[in-house]
């Protein structure tokens, strides 16, 4: 039952989650941490921190370690894990797989048409708040501490990483590792 629950719930979110993996960021935690409670809030929050460590896509990453992880609570052994890591990052890129295939045969042929112009200029802010919803999501007390030194802690490295990201155009990888080695020395 897990298996087809797991196939269908990242089917939908590969359906529905435009914007790419950070976009569906919001949708994966209120389907596996909301709704089917195979995972806790902390658990989620660890599948991003590890979804962005590791090389690939944030929402595909997400799906292997959901589908893993929900398995094995479920009581299942860590090799029939696997298969579950494995349904739920296929399930999350075959409605793009299908998409993909039938747009390119149309897109081409109608991307100057006025209705599909239209229909991109309503996605495009969709997105942007599909996005922001996932920043929000990720801004509570697993990330930013329940102490008030772990709170201020937090805030100050959130404020650098910005600065640095945003105005300075430092690479991702090096900020990762800078707040890594930063949260192994500041607590």
């Amino acid at each position: 039952m897990i298996f087809l629950q797991l196939f269908y719930t990242f089917f939908k979110i590969g359906l529905f989650g435009f914007g790419g993996g950070y976009a569906m960021l919001s949708m994966i935690q209120g389907e596996v941490v909301t709704r089917h409670d195979w995972l806790s809030s902390s658990e989620f929050t660890d599948i991003v921190a590890i979804s962005q460590m590791t090389p690939g896509p944030i929402g595909i990453n997400s799906a292997t370690y959901v589908g893993y992880t929900a398995v094995v609570n479920a009581g299942y052994s860590h090799a029939i894990g696997i298969l579950g890591s494995a349904i739920a990052t296929c399930s999350v890129v075959l409605p793009s797989f299908i998409l993909m295939i039938i747009i390119s045969k149309f897109f081409l042929k109608y991307q100057k048409h006025p209705s599909v112009a239209a229909v991109f200029n309503g996605l495009r802010p969709g997105v942007v708040g599909l996005l922001a919803s996932a920043a929000l999501v990720l801004m509570n007390g697993e990330n930013f501490g329940t102490d008030t030194y772990g709170i201020i802690t937090s805030i100050i490295i959130f404020i650098s990483v910005f600065i640095a990201s945003h105005k300075y155009k430092v690479n991702p990888i090096l900020l990762i590792i800078l707040c890594g080695a930063a949260g192994f020395i500041l607590y």
